[in-house]
């Protein structure tokens, strides 16, 4: 594990320890997040603590054609009981992750710097957000860093405040990246909820071959 300076520089992502840990430090510009994300680095602390960079071994990520939609899933969109949008409310998506409650988690690892350095890339056209609506209430999304040169997707956080709402905005998100020719998802770790989706781990040299350039 590297304490970093006020350089913009990573160590290799092979002095990661063994969780996937890193580096500690730094700040969350825009010029060092984007350097992260280009290089299979990730921000992820709690209040209270440093910032922590992460680049696990392996990796969960979703190649589009693989997604995997249940038949109960299929049913719950033909309803077109939610309506679904890009970019809309970035603030409003990040906010709902953060506020969520999550099995076994104590407070949030989404802190106010968090929201700012992500607000600010969304400004900047780099971080992008799903919303999914019931009438005229937000009711799930996710939000992610979409690195286009490499047609690759960063997915970050998720919420859902009914049922199925931030599935919903996965699957809708997805179908579109891959009428991008968007190569990759990043799902970043391994969940169940994930894997049902079609998602599933690849060592961390295969994903970095996708962020090189093209």
């Amino acid at each position: 594990m590297i304490l970093l300076d006020t350089s913009l520089r990573f160590p290799p992502v092979e002095f990661a320890d063994s969780d996937g840990l890193l580096a500690v430090g730094g700040d969350l510009s825009l010029q060092r997040l984007m350097l992260a994300y280009n290089s299979g680095i990730f921000p992820w602390y709690s209040d209270g603590q440093p910032i922590l960079w992460w680049s696990p071994d392996p990796r969960m990520v979703l190649f589009p054609h693989k997604l995997r939609v249940s038949k109960s899933m299929k049913q719950v969109l033909r309803q077109q009981r939610f309506r679904m949008s890009f970019n809309e409310d970035f603030a409003g998506v990040i906010e709902g992750c953060a506020q969520i409650q999550r099995p076994g988690q104590q407070g949030t690892w989404i802190t106010n710097e968090m929201k700012m350095a992500y607000i600010d890339l969304h400004k900047a056209g780099v971080a992008h957000s799903v919303e999914v609506w019931e009438e005229s209430n937000l009711v799930g999304g996710l939000y992610g860093i979409y690195l286009e040169d490499k047609k690759v997707f960063c997915g970050e956080s998720m919420f859902s405040k009914v049922s199925n709402a931030s599935k919903a905005g996965f699957i809708h998100l997805v179908r579109a990246l891959e009428k991008k020719d968007v190569r990759l998802v990043d799902c970043q770790i391994y969940t169940p909820h994930l894997e049902s989706l079609g998602a599933e781990e690849i060592s961390r040299n295969q994903f970095l071959q996708y962020l090189q350039p093209r």
